[in-house]
């Protein structure tokens, strides 16, 4: 790949499968990693650009006294409304592809040879995929996804389930998936050299 036509690697895996840990492994190794989530953050944080349309299509009550989006007012919502959810995707999903496609755009500017496009959602939405060229899936057991995000989050076991269920299936990430990295039982060092390898051969 040249510095104008780098590779576009889509990175994804459910809620606790280390795909962040593994993202930050590919940064370290020299690639430009774009964080779906992140920019998403951005754009409903204090007076971010979503923020107006946000308080006008849902109301004041869904926006903190700082200007930014209230998460855990909205995530009670869309967990019981589904059309919620979609009204809330329709605002925020173009501001986050404008803010993607800058950083591309910059770190292809900046010499990179590897875009990762870290989305947690990405089997779940269909464009995503018409823009990367191969998508690499962080798969583990069920069961050791719910382990890690009780572990770190204090959440209960059937808080991280309903999450599960509110994504893809692990089926469906790993009929999506070009490459598998199985990250079950590994330390971090094992874990590390499996991305080595992988960076070596995408």
């Amino acid at each position: 790949m040249t510095a104008t036509s780098p590779l576009r690697l889509g990175l994804t895996g459910g809620i606790g499968s280390g795909k962040s840990t593994v993202a930050q492994m590919l940064a370290a190794r020299g690639a430009a990693v774009i964080d779906s989530d992140a920019i998403a953050r951005s754009v409903t944080a204090a007076n971010g650009p979503a923020m107006p349309a946000i308080a006008e299509a849902f109301g004041k009550e869904f926006v903190t006294p700082d200007g930014a989006l209230d998460r855990e007012r909205m995530r009670v919502l869309v967990f019981s409304d589904p059309s919620a959810k979609l009204r809330l995707e329709a605002i925020v999903h173009p501001l986050v592809g404008l803010a993607t496609q800058a950083q591309a755009q910059a770190a292809i500017q900046a010499g990179h040879t590897l875009l990762v496009f870290d989305v947690p959602l990405l089997v779940d939405s269909p464009r995503w995929r018409k823009l990367v060229d191969k998508l690499l899936v962080v798969d583990c057991l069920e069961s050791t996804q719910i382990a890690r995000v009780m572990a770190r989050s204090g959440l209960t076991s059937d808080a991280v389930q309903n999450i599960i269920r509110a994504q893809a299936t692990r089926a469906q990430r790993l009929a999506a998936a070009d490459i598998t990295l199985f990250n079950e039982g590994l330390d971090l060092e094992q874990l590390k050299r499996s991305v080595d390898a992988l960076a070596l051969n995408v």
